[in-house]
């Protein structure tokens, strides 16, 4: 019988049972993709990361993230808290990761005795626009009317700055009655081509100078996500794209609904190579055990 230590912790908070819970295994050597994939798929969290020695000595490590039904090329809450965890057990002020969507850097702040109080991950990627979608064609996804959605800034838009979300802005009220629809997601993978494979869509609406989200995604396992880092930065990313700005930060909050409120810290910048955006955020230890396999 081969054991794994695993660790889990939440994520984007500062609360224990708030924001995002993930498992990390910290030493992931001799386990197979398929079973880092049933050990995800047994967690049952939106990721479980597994940490591999890295294939250049430079960086820190390569991380792989599962979500329940597919491994991802890139992650925010998952960098994150493997930030956190790796910071705290063998120490270092900045990381770097090897993930499939490339190298991610994770910068480490302490308090005055050292002890780990939030990572904040630099997205391996600028940000990039693809298609554009109607309301019509998406509102249903998340159980609301076309009129729900606003188009004054923008229309629903496919954005990435390493793992593609769709990001489409609705109003408040539509914001905390929505709720995710498995039968219209799946309409709406067979019915566009863009999003057969990775349908999920970011929901947000702008209170006051704040920014609210939810994040749903049935296909990857995820009905609804308590912290997204992954969309919170191309959102950063693409409210500075709209505002013209060279650069600004948003503090988005997410999990409400699901009780498991999230504050997720993003920043975007102008680059000579495209926008680029971070997030980051402060994580509570919960769990601590083996997996026996």
């Amino acid at each position: 019988m081969r054991t794994y230590r695993f660790v889990t912790l939440d994520v984007f908070t500062d609360t224990r049972f708030g924001g995002n819970p993930l498992a990390v295994f910290p030493d992931a050597r001799g386990l197979s993709d398929a079973e880092m994939q049933s050990l995800a798929a047994e967690f049952n969290l939106s990721e479980t990361t597994f940490v591999l020695p890295p294939e250049d000595p430079a960086n820190t490590a390569r991380v792989r993230i599962f979500a329940p039904k597919v491994e991802l090329p890139f992650a925010g809450h998952p960098n994150v808290g493997t930030g956190f965890v790796l910071a705290t057990e063998r120490g270092g002020d900045t990381l770097r990761f090897e993930e499939l969507a490339g190298l991610v850097e994770i910068r480490i702040a302490r308090d005055a005795a050292g002890a780990v109080t939030e990572a904040i991950i630099a997205a391996p990627q600028p940000l990039t626009l693809a298609e554009e979608f109607t309301p019509v064609q998406l509102a249903a996804c998340a159980g609301l009317e076309p009129w729900e959605v606003v188009t004054e800034n923008h229309r629903p838009v496919r954005a990435s700055v390493g793992n593609p979300f769709v990001l489409m802005e609705v109003t408040p009220a539509a914001l905390t009655r929505a709720a995710p629809d498995s039968a219209a997601f799946r309409q709406v993978a067979q019915a566009i081509p863009a999003l057969a494979s990775r349908a999920a869509i970011y929901l947000y609406a702008r209170d006051g100078a704040g920014v609210r989200a939810r994040m749903f995604s049935p296909a990857l396992g995820v009905g609804e996500d308590p912290a997204t880092g992954s969309a919170a930065a191309p959102l950063a990313a693409l409210l500075l794209h709209l505002s013209g700005a060279e650069e600004g930060a948003w503090d988005i909050l997410q999990g409400v609904e699901m009780g498991r409120p999230s504050v997720l810290r993003t920043t975007a910048r102008r680059t000579p190579g495209g926008i680029r955006a971070t997030v980051g955020g402060g994580c509570v230890p919960v769990l601590e055990g083996e997996a026996r396999l």
